[in-house]
């Protein structure tokens, strides 16, 4: 069997991938999606998303999509709330319309992207086991079904365990010191109404002690939460989480003495999912390599405190599309222009996202993120 040969291999169908092959249709380049997924509907994508002014929104203007992406934004979702272990509000301000940042969801925004582009586009099902250089720039990808293709150009959209980055860089993600545990609550305000009424409409912190609830209202009007906490790196392997309740009961362990609205995001929820939180080095970068590149987490993975990891993947793809546009004929250096913004933008925002981990996991993390919110980043 032959293999095919495409100008442009996407490996990855997240937001990131998705927009870099929406701009490059938009300009007139043909692209190929490769995704592990067996199919779009595979999975819930869940998860609300603020799409910010700078750079997630500039990627859906690139990509002709902003319009449709303002009929999916999630009214009220930029309310905030902080609150201490005791329940006590500290900071709390209502979604006026006016902000920067909308929320969205992400499945919604993700459906946007995949229905804009051709049919074929994304190729479901396609588990990358490795990639390996051919020369000239040229890649093949071989995947876990025995299929393979070659590309002129490969592009690595496939998030922090990346089989893309080896052609490039060393580098692997570092636990951060904090781990997640995720929970949803179904049907807030029939089912959890004192919950409901605590997180409110939009984005919800409770804070103290090295440890947290980072909660947000979905559009489906469930509560997704994650509780947040210092740990070692096998803390969570300790945990029987095919037990809900010896889950529930290990996560609460952490949480004793807080207030008993809080306790319940994860005493009441429907489901209890672990996530350690994973980082590259501030600064990742590597040489110039003919013919690859990487884009969102596989480039450049960091803690979601800045809240910028689905908006730098879409900017990201947005101008490494643009480049390729602006240099026909010429990928290396439409390759070194997109490279040589990426990183120090990318460097930026990993160090405001570990800046955050530190000041929200501090041992003064409440009152520091009170004097965030209410004097800004200048603050105590």
């Amino acid at each position: 069997m032959s293999t095919p040969h495409l100008p442009v291999a996407i490996i990855g169908g997240g937001l990131g991938g998705l927009t870099a092959a929406r701009v490059l249709h938009v300009n007139g380049i043909e692209s190929a999606i490769y995704d592990l997924e067996p199919g779009p509907q595979a999975r819930t994508q869940g998860g609300m998303l603020d799409i910010h002014e700078d750079n997630g929104q500039k990627a859906l203007r690139a990509a002709g999509l902003h319009d449709h992406f303002l009929k999916i934004v999630h009214e009220g979702g930029q309310a905030m709330r902080l609150l201490g272990p005791d329940g006590t509000v500290h900071v709390s301000t209502e979604d006026d319309g006016d902000g920067d940042r909308p929320e969205v969801d992400r499945g919604d925004l993700r459906d946007l992207l995949l229905n804009s582009l051709p049919d074929g586009t994304v190729h479901w099902g396609r588990k990358v086991t490795g990639a390996r250089p051919l020369g000239e720039g040229r890649h093949e990808v071989a995947f876990a079904d025995g299929s393979a293709v070659t590309t002129d150009l490969l592009i690595g959209a496939d998030g922090a365990w990346s089989r893309i980055r080896p052609l490039l860089s060393d580098a692997r993600p570092a636990y951060t010191g904090i781990s997640f545990v995720e929970t949803d609550l179904h049907e807030a305000d029939t089912r959890h109404p004192r919950s409901a009424a605590l997180i409110g409409g939009g984005f919800f912190i409770a804070l103290g002690d090295e440890r947290g609830f980072l909660a947000h209202r979905e559009t489906d009007g469930s509560l997704h939460v994650y509780a947040a906490l210092k740990a070692d790196e096998g803390w969570l392997d300790t945990v029987d989480f095919s037990d809900a309740a010896a889950a529930k009961a290990a996560v609460l362990a952490r949480f004793e003495g807080w207030d008993e609205g809080l306790r319940a995001l994860v005493a009441d929820a429907e489901t209890i999912t672990p996530r350690r939180i994973h980082a590259l080095p501030v600064g990742h970068r590597w040489d110039r390599v003919p013919g690859v590149t990487l884009l969102g987490d596989a480039a450049h993975v960091m803690s979601p405190f800045a809240g910028e990891g689905a908006n730098l993947a879409m900017y990201d793809a947005a101008e490494l599309a643009l480049a390729l546009a602006a240099h026909p004929g010429d990928t290396e250096a439409a390759l070194t222009a997109y490279e040589e913004a990426l990183f120090p933008r990318s460097e930026a925002c990993a160090a405001e996202s570990a800046a955050s981990l530190d000041s929200m996991f501090g041992t003064n993390g409440l009152e520091r993120m009170i004097g965030f919110f209410t004097t800004g980043p200048a603050g105590p």
